[in-house]
């Protein structure tokens, strides 16, 4: 079977890691199976559907490397749904019904109150024709339901299973709106039939509506494609992630906490299965190691802690070639591989280089708990030129003058070096920082 995937945002919101997940997972099984992922924006949502959400969308998956190799926008589509519709109108399994919503909610109501399920009663379908032309006369339009053979329905997920439903135990679903507008249930099989859909892979809030749409792929002589439903992704505190409320998005994570791209995905890939996690400086390393069997059906949590370590480990492997570019781009211009091996270590994003660079290379006021220990101390600092070598000789030349050792000795030397109390090793620091801005600072000047 050629496997072909597809991720179907709709641009009504800022994606969140829960809908990136998604992505990686239908991409990850794309790639590893040679096959195609196809991005659909599902954007008939007149109201909440915008341009900005739309680049925005592509602008996310751009940065994490997950292209797309076919694309597809709902709303350049509507006659394909409008065609569809009338199909299933022509075969007697789309009827029309004229209950007004506080009629349908009134119904709904007194189901619940009977301890009964909110199923819709077809009470449409016995609606005499005489009865259906006053109400148009009206003015009242209909919506359109299909109507579901009552009879079991089955498969078995890639994720959950064996899963079971039968069509009795199911509402006849609304599919077209009172404006004639289709809605997603059938859109999107519309969609699957069209581009080949061979597995769709998407949470299990879904599930029940694979049920229903597994027969509107019968009923439009479609294939039914294969299924796995992913748990839905959580917060820390165990609450659902939100497009409306911004809930943990891509943009955020990107452009205000500074997370790395591939931190983000080396996480995300292995949330929800026993795997450790692990930073992948490639999206290749990723497709090796991915097995959808190995997703559990345990509700994943997304911390940030989790990925901020996550992000330090990751910078800590990276090699220098792949930093240049960026380090040039945050104003670092000079950083060379010599810096970003000496900071590397103390980083927790990209952004702290920044910081380093400045005691590196910029000025500092420096912190003296002991002037007269740093005067002994820049006396006894070594003519140029400085190695790696360099910390560690002159460290036992001030030892032996001042018989001071360990913190007692080391604290006060890096706060006058650096003004931090903390950082990248001494011995990798020293030869940046140089003879003449560590004298100047060790006796205190700003340099």
């Amino acid at each position: 079977m050629s496997v072909v995937v597809r991720f179907a945002p709709s641009p009504t919101g800022l994606l969140h890691v829960g809908n990136i997940r998604l992505a990686l997972v239908n991409w990850l099984f794309a790639r590893k199976a040679g096959g195609r992922l196809l991005l659909r924006l599902d954007d008939t949502d007149d109201e909440r559907s915008t341009p900005t959400f739309a680049a925005g969308i592509e602008r996310d998956l751009g940065w994490l490397g997950l292209d797309w190799d076919l694309k597809a926008r709902q709303s350049d589509r509507l006659a394909l749904y409008a065609g569809a519709a009338d199909r299933l109108k022509v075969a007697g399994r789309l009827y029309p019904c004229y209950e007004s919503p506080e009629e349908l909610g009134l119904k709904r109501k007194s189901l619940l109150a009977r301890g009964l399920p909110p199923l819709y009663d077809r009470a449409a379908l016995a609606l005499p024709a005489a009865d259906r032309a006053r109400l148009e006369a009206e003015g009242r339009r209909p919506h359109w339901r299909f109507r579901l053979d009552h009879q079991p329905v089955g498969w078995t997920d890639l994720v959950r299973g064996p899963a079971h439903f039968d069509g009795a135990d199911l509402s006849d679903p609304v599919l077209v709106r009172e404006d004639g507008r289709t809605l997603y249930t059938l859109s999107s099989v519309v969609d699957d039939i069209a581009f080949g859909i061979s597995h769709v892979i998407r949470g299990e809030d879904h599930v029940a509506n694979t049920a229903v749409q597994s027969q509107l792929w019968q009923a439009l002589d479609g294939p039914v494609p294969a299924f796995a439903h992913l748990p839905l992704l959580t917060d820390a505190a165990g609450h659902g992630l939100s497009k409306r409320l911004g809930s943990l998005s891509i943009a955020s994570l990107r452009d205000d906490d500074g997370i790395e791209a591939m931190a983000l995905l080396s996480l995300l890939a292995r949330l929800g299965t026993a795997d450790a996690v692990e930073p992948h400086l490639t999206l290749d390393e990723l497709i090796g190691s991915f097995d959808l069997d190995r997703v559990s059906r345990a509700t994943p949590r997304f911390d940030p802690e989790d990925l901020l370590r996550l992000n330090a480990r990751l910078l800590h492997l990276t090699p220098f070639a792949a930093m240049a570019g960026r380090l040039a781009a945050l104003g670092l211009d000079g950083a060379d591989e010599r810096f970003w091996l000496a900071v590397r270590p103390n980083l927790t994003r990209l952004s702290d280089a920044a910081r380093w660079w400045q005691v590196s290379h910029g000025t500092v006021t420096p912190t003296l708990s002991d002037p007269a220990l740093m005067a002994r101390a820049a006396a006894l600092l070594p003519p140029e030129p400085w190695d790696e070598t360099t910390w560690g000789s002159w460290i036992d030349r001030v030892r032996s003058a001042t018989g001071l050792k360990g913190k007692a000795l080391f604290l006060p030397l890096r706060l006058a070096l650096t003004g931090c109390d903390h950082g990248p090793e001494l011995k990798n620091l020293l030869p940046l920082i140089g003879r003449r801005r560590a004298e100047a600072r060790l006796n205190g000047l700003t340099a």
